[in-house]
């Protein structure tokens, strides 16, 4: 377990009283793990981390941390091979439920996507730059895929820049019915608060939804970040809490801040929010999106 990890468990331990007076399970919506294992290489090319972020110390944290049930989200390590996160839904079934990719500039991507929904994956993420190099999110390809997922009633997840926004309305036009989440509040930056208008414009799909996620990423102030809480307050008061979910975005958090501060931003830095809407954030909305035996 690296040094940070550890860390982050010592915190939990120290906060292991608030955990107990919740009456309701905590859900983690977005974390990754994966592992140096020659049976389920690494994609050609691909930036491969110094690291292991295996599924055991995942649940060492969720544990410390008082998270009973998480959602894995397929890592671009291994690009479109789901294989090794299929492994280990396929090993801890009730504790995971996983988020595949599927190649978004492949036409036989929906069909993909059907047979990994089959496999047991509950969602598809899709991650246009905000460059040209991300331009085919406003092309051909998207509206059968987001077609499908609606038809498969699993969520699309998008990790977009703020400058993506306008697309994902233009999508949702014809679907209404399509459960989309957006990651990590389109990463709007904190010197440009009006940018966050274009995600707040999406309030009026009323199956979309939003992680309040890293808070600690977009921050340029030490813990608890509260020019990032000022992005939340916002997406607060337009979607409310029932549209809002937190997420800790292991092990990357790591590189900034600890899991266990991830969940206590929220849980008890965040004075906007009243004790409902903490059960909606940490745990609801989550379940409307993702449910949990």
């Amino acid at each position: 377990m690296s040094r940070i990890s550890r860390r982050s468990l010592l915190g939990a331990a120290a906060m292991a009283p608030l955990i107990a007076q919740t009456n309701y399970r905590i859900i983690d919506p977005h974390v990754h793990v994966w592992k140096h294992d020659p049976q389920y290489p690494f994609a050609a090319g691909a930036n491969v981390p110094a690291r292991d972020a295996t599924p055991q110390t995942l649940l060492d944290l969720m544990k410390a941390n008082g998270v009973s049930r998480t959602v894995i989200i397929q890592v671009i390590h291994y690009r479109y091979d789901n294989s090794f996160l299929a492994s280990v839904l396929k090993r801890y079934p009730g504790t995971f439920q996983g988020v595949c990719r599927v190649d978004p500039l492949d036409a036989a991507a929906p069909d993909h996507l059907s047979k990994l929904t089959e496999q047991g994956f509950h969602g598809v993420r899709i991650s246009p730059a905000a460059n040209a190099s991300g331009d085919w999110f406003n092309g051909p390809l998207m509206p059968p895929l987001w077609k499908r997922c609606q038809d498969l009633k699993v969520p699309m997840t998008v990790l977009a820049p703020i400058q993506r926004m306008p697309g994902v309305g233009a999508l949702l036009e014809k679907l209404p019915e399509l459960t989309v989440v957006i990651d990590h509040m389109a990463d709007c930056p904190v010197d440009q608060p009006a940018e966050l208008e274009k995600l707040i414009a999406l309030q009026r799909y009323p199956n979309v939804f939003v992680k309040i996620s890293h808070t600690w990423s977009i921050s340029k102030q030490p813990y608890p970040w509260l020019d990032a809480q000022e992005h939340v307050k916002r997406l607060y008061h337009s979607f409310g809490p029932r549209r809002l979910m937190w997420a800790t975005d292991w092990p990357i958090v790591e590189d900034r801040s600890t899991y266990a501060r991830a969940l206590s931003v929220v849980r008890d830095e965040m004075s906007f929010l009243n004790a409902d809407d903490r059960r909606w954030i940490l745990s609801q909305t989550i379940e409307r999106v993702w449910p949990f035996p």
